[in-house]
């Protein structure tokens, strides 16, 4: 499957933002063995283009990992070159997009508002991050997709196994989860059975 057909399918983008990487294999084999498999590895931590390629190598078809927080194409172009699968921005990026497009890699860009989500789309981001979305809520979702129901929504930021139901009913695609998934407090621990429990949670959730 491609990276869109594997996040349309398992609902739920695994969001490891880490300060420093080096466990970041650890993390990947327990949300996979949770049965979360899709994972992002946001660029604001050190050796995150290291833990894609790392993950990439060691998990093989086991995961499908991507990158997330690019701000800029050539920090695209270097994430794909390490092997991600796909890539995600925090906010309406159109030169990322167009890399992205350029390289045949998708790309998940980050808006809020319906002009920002409707751009988004429009420059080529098959799939839109709704982002905070926790400000909002489902409702939110719900009320954006009224007008604009093509959109492919993937609400991030507050989603949790509690509220992914409604997420889901109220139109997203699919779900971001990030703390909710992956506790900073159990990596340093190293207890990476907290995060397998976790993802299996979510998983049930979305199920």
């Amino acid at each position: 499957m491609s990276a869109i057909q594997q996040i349309l399918t398992h609902k739920i983008v695994a969001i490891v933002r880490l300060e420093n990487y080096d466990r970041a294999l650890d993390v990947a084999k327990a949300l996979v063995a949770g049965g979360v498999v899709v994972l992002e590895f946001t660029l604001t931590g050190k050796g995150a283009l290291e833990a894609i390629s790392a993950t990439r190598k060691a998990l093989g078809d086991a995961a499908c990992v991507g990158v997330g927080s690019v701000l800029k194409p050539e920090d695209a172009h270097a994430a794909i070159d390490s092997g991600a699968q796909f890539v995600v921005t925090p906010a309406v990026r159109k030169q990322v997009i167009a890399a992205c497009v350029n390289r045949h890699t998708p790309i998940l860009c980050g808006g809020f508002t319906p002009t920002e989500l409707l751009e988004a789309y429009e420059a080529g981001s098959e799939l839109v991050k709704l982002f905070p979305a926790q400000s909002g809520g489902p409702q939110y979702l719900k009320d954006v997709l009224a007008p604009l129901p093509f959109l492919k929504l993937v609400p991030t930021g507050g989603v949790s196994d509690e509220n992914a139901r409604d997420y889901l009913a109220a139109g997203a695609v699919a779900l971001g989860i990030g703390g909710h998934l992956v506790s900073k407090n159990a990596v340093a621990a190293g207890a990476f059975e907290q995060i397998t429990s976790a993802a299996a949670a979510c998983v049930a959730a979305v199920r």
